[in-house]
This record gives structure tokens, C-alpha cells and sequence, in this order.
């Protein structure tokens, strides 16, 4: 009996028990819901919320005449949330008005998909409550603007459900013009999963002003992976800063162009082209092309900012040391040997078999004679080398150029200290060998040189502007006010002119018959090729100079690498043919307009005629006259017919619908039939015969590119 009271007792415990502690689960629920709730609910979403980054939007880089270099432009992920209020109310009413005019518009729009096709998976994510069902990815913002009036998706989005979500990539208009220097902006994901951006060139350099400044955005999680913006909770982004260079498109694409036709020509390695504008240090071009494995050439290093053994274009700076310090002059005697000097157990070998002997310093620098500027080097500084070295050093060319560009290789220039110093070191650093600069640092000497001895800062950005106002402007910048004493500077000039200009120059047969003169040196130089050496007869070619050379506008410098035993490798005969065809084209740009410098003196003529049309025509109007004409066209070309020095002359311009036409000098009638013959579009401002066409002759032509012609 006793035990039976026990067994009841205990089971009368364990309900008391149970009931107890159902009471306090009771109340522990309804304190928490009643007292914390608020408080566990915004916890609860706040596990259900993240803010995630916006990102600003890029600044876009401009050449210096407002042509867009890149940008970058907008495209959209449109999707649409099907548990959107509106689209659930009254039956889902208005979702069902509107699906099928919806996808018949996609389909009608796209036209990748028949409106089917469109319906069937919206169907299946209206019926799944898919809050961020995929309707379009990566369209345009022309689409956009299309598709936000369609059906469904031109209503409020709490009624309609669109959800955009905008993107932006970075996009070249001029293609692979001077890519290299305008450089990438390019999205990649790291070895840690993480996504990061390359940048290279002025994208690079100026990547803080470019980029601007992200805003936040409370985004909702809606499934795993899914999360829509929480209007309202938002920091907005501040976009930013354009960019503006002192690029010309016109002169980069010559000078892309003159340089590709010679290195694919001659199969070379690489080759660039920088032309710089002489009184300010604008960099106005700047063209670097490497061959592909396929034998083709791209923008891929920026050959101009790296640094290698320059060759001969580096015997202005030995010419400038030795007149400077009065050791020679223009007439002082060299002898050259017929092209073989010994020195410390080593011979100097000039590059041309010229059989010279004794010649003047002036011939000697003419005919790019490393005999003679070894031989002036050891007569003149074997006792006190640092005395050279300081010329090369007030010449900066063992600085960095300055250019604001990163990515430029550390120049060389060796001491006596130099651990690879030898006792010939002297004589060969005198004509470009054991010495590292760059092309740019190159240019900047010749630049100064004809700028009058004053040295400037190479610069690509003349401004930064934010809105369309410049909130920072970059004026040129002197580096060196004197390189040299007038005198020193002169002398110079005058070596430079007679390479270029005189009998016995290594230049004087590329620029016979030219228009204008060109100041300048050619180079070539023999290049080692890691542990094979010198063994593959590797050359570098290059011309540095300036034009005009009477009173220089621009200078620039050609530097090409060819391929191993190449039969043709002297700076004249590669680099010197990009050099001529640029001075040309610029001639050619610059003819005819009040602020020509490369105008020369013209015989006074009355005869200002010009007319335009086929040449055929243009011959039988003549021969009716009865003039006496100079006929230099060919068959059905489409010609010009004016006045030169007194002389008739027609000339013809074959049509080639992938390249912009000459049309400078003509009437509007004839401007425009050409013009509209080969597809461009056509504005024209002013009156009279066109002195000024916005795409110079011989480019590419864009597909629907317009063309504004200037009329005076």
C-alpha cells in the first residue's frame, strides 16, 4: 500500500512539474513577444538585410579636341519581382492584362525569341512567387529606355515589378588608337576569389580621379544569393573626373599607321613613334606596337617609357658635352680609320662601311661614326670621366622622364663607381652603348635642342574637369631652363640640319625632295638577346628630330626593334621611313592654314583656282581651254585641278571607301558629293570653299561617322 501512495505521489510531482514549466514557457513566449519583440523582429531582419557597395561611375578621358578616348557606358539587368503587391491583387489581374502584349514587344524588339518563348518561363515565375525572375541581362541604355515603356514594365514597380540593376563597362571608341597609353580599366577576379581591377597607362595613373567615389545601398534578402534594393536607404555615389590629354587623334593615327606599315613590312619584334609638340612638352602621340604569335602587331607594352641601349641618337649628347666644354668644334679633325678603332683590347666598328678617314667633327657626326665620338670621349675625358657623366646627368637622362605615366624602367648611365665599369666604358657609353634610357628621354633632348636649349616636362593630361567645368589645369613645365650655353645649342642644330640635309648625311637621301626641312639623327644599334648575346644580329633602328627645322613645331622619335638577321636594320632604311611619312602628313594637315609652320615662301600668283571632279572631266575641260597643264592622275580618280607656281596641275586622289577623302580647298557642292559617295554624314559651318574637315585624310572611316566641314 505504501509503495502504491509513493508511485502516485511521484506521478502527482511530474505533472505538477510539467505544468509549471509549461507555464513558464508560456510566459517566457509571451514576454518575449509582448515586451522584446520589437526587438527580436528588427534583429531578425536586420540578419535578413546587408549594405552592399555602389559603385561610382568612371570618369571618361578625352583627346585634346573633346574626342571621347573611353568611357564608360551604362547596361542594365532587368528583372521583375512577382510577389510585387500589384501583381498579386485581384486574381493577378494585371499581370494577366499585360504578359502576353509584354512578350509579343520583347519578341517584336529582340527578335531572338518568339513571344512564346518569352511567356512560358514567365509564366513559371509568376506561379512560383520568383521575386527576381531574369528578363533581359546586359542590355544598352538605348534599350532600356525602350523597354521601360513596354507593357508591365512602364508601370510604378510596385504595381509592374521591375527591378533594374545598372552595370557599366569601360569602352574604347577609337578601338586600339593608343591604347597602350590611354590604357585598360579591366575588371578581373584574384587567386582569392576576390574582384579587382587592372589598370595600366593614363587609367592607371590617374585611376583616384578617375574613379570617383562609391556609395552604400540597405539591400533585402529575398533568397539565398537574392537581394532587392530597400528604397530610400541609400548614399549615392560620387561619379568621377574626365579626364582631358593633349593627344591628337589625327597625328596618333598617322602615327600608328606609318609605324604598323613598317613593322609589318620588315616583320619587326616591336617599334614605337612619340611625337611631342616643341614649345610645351605636350605629348601629342605616342604609338607602341608588338607582334603577336599570329605576326600581327597590338598595343601591348609601352615600348616608348622602357629602356634600352639607344645606339647613335645618343651622339647629341656626346656632341654637346665636347662642344660645351670646348674640346672640339664643327671643324675640328677626326680620323675615323676607315671605320675600325682599337681600344682597351676591343676594336669600335662604325655600322657603315664608309672607307672615311681624316673628316671634320660636323662630317663625322654626319655620317654617325662611332670611331669618332669613342676617340673624342677617351682624348677628351679618360682623366676625369665624372666630367662626361655630368653633362649626361644635367641632361637628365639618368632620371625618370616625368611623363605621367607609371610604369616607366629605371634609366642607366654607369660611373666609375659602377660595378660594371671597365676601361671601356667611356668610349662606348660616347655612342649609345652601356647606357639604358628611354625613347621618351631621348626625345626630350632633341626637344630641347630645338626648343632653344630650354628642356620640358613630357606631359599627356592638360586638364581635369568634373561636370564639363576644368577644376585642374596642367601647364607646361620647365625641367631645364639651359642645357646648354646659344652658342653650344646652334652648333647643334647645325649637325643635326646637315645629316638631314646635306650630302653625306645618313638621313639626306629619305628627305630629298621634301617640302620642308627635318633635323635629326638616325641610329642603329646592335641589341644583345639574353644568353644568346649579340649572336642573332638583333638591331634596334632609330631617328630622333624635329620639323620644321627652321622653326620646329614637333619633334619625334622612331625606335623599332626587327627580327633576328633582318636584311634591312639601318635607323634610315626602318625608322627613318616613319618618321618621313608622319612629317609628310603633318605637312599635308597643316597646308594652307595662316598658322602653318611648315608653309614656305610662295612665288606670287594671281591663279587661286580650284576645281573638283572626276579626272577624266577635268583633263577635257583643260584641253578645250587650251591650257598647258601638269598631269600627275590616274584614269576615272577623282582630281583636283589648281594653280602651282604658276603652272596648271592636276592631281588625282583615288577613292577608297574606307578612308576619309581629301576634300580641303574645295566648293560645298563638291565637298559634299565626295563626301556622301563614300557614306560619311555630313555638317558644315561658314560659307565659301572648305579650309578645315574634322577627320583628316587618310583615316579609317567609322561606320555613320560624321564628318564637320569648316568653310571660309
Amino acid at each position: 500500500m505504501e509503495v502504491k501512495k509513493d508511485i502516485l505521489w511521484r506521478v502527482y510531482l511530474s505533472f505538477i512539474g510539467i505544468a509549471v514549466f509549461g507555464v513558464v514557457i508560456i510566459g517566457r513566449a509571451v514576454y518575449i513577444q509582448q515586451v522584446q519583440g520589437d526587438t527580436w523582429r528588427e534583429m531578425a531582419k536586420e540578419q535578413q538585410q546587408k549594405i552592399f557597395d555602389i559603385k561610382a561611375e568612371r570618369g571618361s578621358i578625352y583627346s585634346e579636341d573633346g574626342s571621347m578616348l573611353s568611357t564608360s557606358i551604362p547596361y542594365y539587368d532587368i528583372y521583375i519581382d512577382f510577389a510585387a503587391d500589384g501583381l498579386r491583387q485581384k486574381g493577378g489581374k494585371i499581370f494577366k492584362d499585360n504578359v502576353d502584349s509584354l512578350c509579343y514587344y520583347m519578341a517584336a524588339f529582340f527578335k531572338d525569341k518568339s513571344a512564346a518563348e518569352y511567356k512560358k518561363p514567365m509564366l513559371v515565375g509568376y506561379k512560383k512567387k520568383n521575386r527576381y525572375f531574369l528578363l533581359r541581362k546586359n542590355i544598352s541604355f538605348r534599350e532600356y529606355q525602350e523597354i521601360k515603356k513596354f507593357p508591365l514594365l512602364k508601370l510604378d514597380p510596385n504595381k509592374g515589378g521591375m527591378i533594374v540593376q545598372a552595370n557599366s563597362k569601360r569602352l574604347m571608341p577609337f578601338g586600339l588608337l593608343a591604347n597602350r597609353t590611354i590604357g585598360l580599366s579591366r575588371a578581373f577576379v584574384d587567386s582569392n576569389g576576390e574582384t579587382r581591377t587592372m589598370n595600366v597607362g593614363l587609367e592607371y595613373t590617374y585611376d583616384s580621379v578617375l574613379k570617383g567615389e562609391g556609395g552604400k545601398r540597405l539591400m533585402q534578402k529575398l533568397s539565398p544569393g537574392v537581394y532587392v534594393p530597400v528604397e530610400g536607404s541609400e548614399i549615392e555615389p560620387e561619379h568621377g573626373k574626365d579626364i582631358i590629354t593633349t593627344i591628337n587623334v589625327n597625328i596618333q593615327d598617322i602615327a600608328e599607321q606609318a609605324l604598323y606599315s613598317v613593322l609589318k613590312e620588315n616583320e619587326c619584334e616591336y617599334g614605337t613613334c612619340i611625337v611631342m609638340e616643341v614649345a610645351t612638352g605636350k605629348i601629342k602621340a605616342m604609338a607602341n606596337l608588338g607582334r603577336t604569335s599570329k605576326g600581327d602587331y597590338t598595343e601591348d607594352l609601352n615600348y616608348a617609357i622602357r629602356t634600352s641601349e639607344p645606339g647613335s641618337t645618343f651622339k647629341l649628347a656626346t656632341m654637346l658635352a665636347l662642344l660645351e666644354d670646348k674640346q672640339i668644334n664643327l671643324n675640328s679633325t677626326v680620323d675615323l680609320e676607315g671605320g675600325q678603332w682599337k681600344v682597351g683590347g676591343r676594336t669600335v666598328f662604325d655600322s657603315e662601311e664608309h672607307g672615311l678617314r681624316v673628316v671634320t667633327m660636323k662630317k663625322a657626326f654626319m655620317a654617325s661614326s662611332n670611331v669618332a665620338m669613342a676617340k673624342m670621349a677617351v682624348a677628351h675625358y679618360t682623366k676625369d670621366p665624372i666630367q662626361f657623366i655630368d653633362h649626361l646627368k644635367r641632361l637628365r637622362l639618368h632620371e625618370y622622364s616625368g611623363v605621367d605615366l607609371k610604369g616607366e624602367t629605371p634609366p642607366i648611365i654607369k660611373t666609375p663607381k659602377s660595378r660594371t665599369w671597365s676601361a671601356t666604358s667611356l668610349p662606348w657609353m660616347a655612342f649609345g652603348y652601356e647606357v639604358a634610357v628611354s625613347p621618351l628621354q631621348t626625345l626630350m633632348l632633341y626637344n630641347a635642342v630645338a626648343n632653344r636649349g630650354t628642356m620640358m616636362k613630357p606631359y599627356l593630361v592638360s586638364a581635369i574637369q568634373k561636370n564639363g567645368e576644368t577644376v585642374q589645369q596642367f601647364e607646361p613645365e620647365v625641367l631645364v631652363d639651359k642645357i646648354a650655353s646659344e652658342q653650344t645649342i646652334q652648333l647643334l642644330k647645325e649637325s643635326l640640319n646637315g645629316v638631314c640635309n646635306e650630302e653625306g648625311g645618313t638621313g639626306y637621301k629619305l628627305f630629298l625632295g621634301a617640302p620642308y626641312k627635318v633635323a635629326g639623327k638616325t641610329g642603329t644599334a646592335l641589341m644583345a638577346n639574353g644568353n644568346k648575346g649579340y649572336s642573332e644580329h638583333i638591331y634596334q633602328s632609330s631617328f630622333a628630330g624635329y620639323f620644321p627645322a627652321d622653326a620646329p613645331k614637333y619633334s619625334c622619335i622612331v625606335v623599332v626593334r626587327n627580327k633576328p638577321f633582318a636584311k634591312k636594320y639601318y635607323g634610315a632604311a626602318v625608322a627613318g621611313p616613319v618618321f618621313k611619312t608622319l612629317a609628310d602628313k603633318l605637312y599635308a594637315l597643316d597646308a594652307g592654314y595662316k598658322d602653318n609652320p611648315f608653309q614656305m615662301p610662295a612665288k606670287k600668283d594671281s591663279s587661286t583656282y580650284l576645281f573638283a571632279g572626276a579626272t577624266d572631266e577635268l583633263s577635257l575641260v583643260a584641253k578645250t581651254l587650251g591650257l598647258n597643264w601638269l598631269d600627275s592622275s590616274q584614269a576615272q580618280s577623282w582630281g583636283r585641278f589648281y594653280a602651282l607656281e604658276g603652272k596648271s596641275v592636276l592631281r588625282g586622289q583615288e577613292l577608297d571607301k574606307q578612308k576619309m577623302p581629301d576634300v580641303r580647298g574645295m566648293g560645298l557642292k563638291d565637298a559634299l558629293f565626295l563626301l556622301e559617295t563614300v557614306g560619311l554624314k555630313v555638317t558644315v559651318k561658314g560659307r565659301g570653299k572648305v579650309v578645315q574637315q574634322s577627320v583628316a585624310p587618310g583615316t579609317t572611316i567609322l561606320k555613320q561617322q560624321v564628318v564637320q566641314l569648316e568653310l571660309n
